[in-house]
């Protein structure tokens, strides 16, 4: 059977197979991809493009795969018309609202599981210590020259709610170990040690901290509402590490200027934030402007997640980290 330039194979075992003569052509946002993609094989041609711009011309249309650049706008009309061999699209995020449930029927979406799992934990594991222990207040009393002596709360033997017991989740959990929490794991579906979203209502009265780390489907958006705010304990702390719609924007502020609830978020919803919007003064608020990701090794750690799934792709092997399209 002829090949259109890759075809995919078993939907339970994705693959993307091409014809030994084939050439793979590959989107890539930038010069580095390119060349890193370009390095695995002389059957790799590599385009650069910038969606934003419109949709491909002259050989980039031939593309079979389409990296994507992270952090872009909402999935450009007509630009996946424009490649008719599309077979997949290979983001360098974990994230992949942007496109999941919107591309054709045949089109993969795959993401870039783990390569942001480091650092995004590390960032959830330091605003909660951060948080707990009142620096954001310290770091505000020091900027005024003021010598203020306070009590916070502690993170040690905290009772800890991780909602989403993903690849990010779980290593939440094992850098919380070492402060000894009484960590929950949550997820869509209870499964060993991990309990049901269904429980929520029974959990949350009990958790100190509530870590979000899930990814954005219809049944998470919005999740934490008013109804789950008011569910969690005086004092209680929120994390958000996911996306900012995953949590109603407007409930969580009236908690925090009833200074009835803490909240540190490194997501927004709207993202960026507004000058003047009221969450920069919100009470009780620590904000950092979506950069859990953001280290040195993470964009390495993304272009190794891209050139691991072409070298797949090459060999005829099974792709990784598919996406569901919900």
């Amino acid at each position: 059977m002829r090949s259109l330039g890759g075809r995919l194979e078993s939907a339970s075992v994705p693959h993307l197979i091409l014809e030994p003569d084939d050439i793979l052509h590959v989107l890539v946002p930038s010069r580095a991809v390119g060349e890193a993609v370009e390095a695995l094989s002389p059957r790799i041609r590599a385009h650069r493009v910038n969606a934003d711009e419109g949709p491909p011309q002259g050989e980039a249309t031939l593309a079979q795969v389409w990296v994507p650049r992270s952090g872009g706008a909402e999935l450009p009309d007509g630009f996946v018309a424009a490649l008719p061999r599309l077979r997949l699209v290979q983001l360098l995020s974990a994230g992949a609202e942007r496109f999941a449930g919107r591309l054709p029927e045949g089109v993969l979406l795959c993401n870039a599981r783990g390569a942001h799992t480091p650092s995004t934990a590390e960032w959830a594991v330091t605003a909660t210590l951060a948080a707990q222990r009142g620096i954001p207040f310290f770091v505000r009393e020091q900027d005024a020259g003021r010598w203020s002596s306070a009590t916070f709360a502690s993170l040690v033997g905290a009772r800890v709610l991780v909602v989403g017991a993903g690849d990010i989740g779980t290593t939440i959990g094992r850098m919380l170990a070492g402060f000894d929490v009484e960590l929950t794991y949550v997820a869509r579906s209870a499964r060993d040690g991990v309990r049901s979203t269904a429980e929520l209502p029974q959990l949350l009265p009990h958790a100190d901290v509530v870590i979000v780390i899930v990814p954005v489907t219809p049944e998470t958006t919005g999740m934490v509402d008013a109804t789950f705010l008011a569910a969690m304990p005086d004092g209680a702390l929120l994390v958000n590490a996911a996306r900012g719609v995953v949590v109603d924007t407007d409930a969580l502020l009236a908690e925090l200027t009833a200074g009835r609830l803490r909240a540190a978020l490194d997501v927004t919803d709207p993202e960026p934030l507004p000058e003047g919007h009221p969450l920069w003064s919100a009470p009780g608020l620590l904000l950092t402007p979506h950069v859990g990701g953001a280290v040195p090794d993470t964009n390495a750690r993304a272009v190794a997640a891209v050139t691991d799934q072409l070298t797949r792709v090459l060999a005829g092997e099974p792709l990784v980290n598919v996406v569901d399209r919900y």
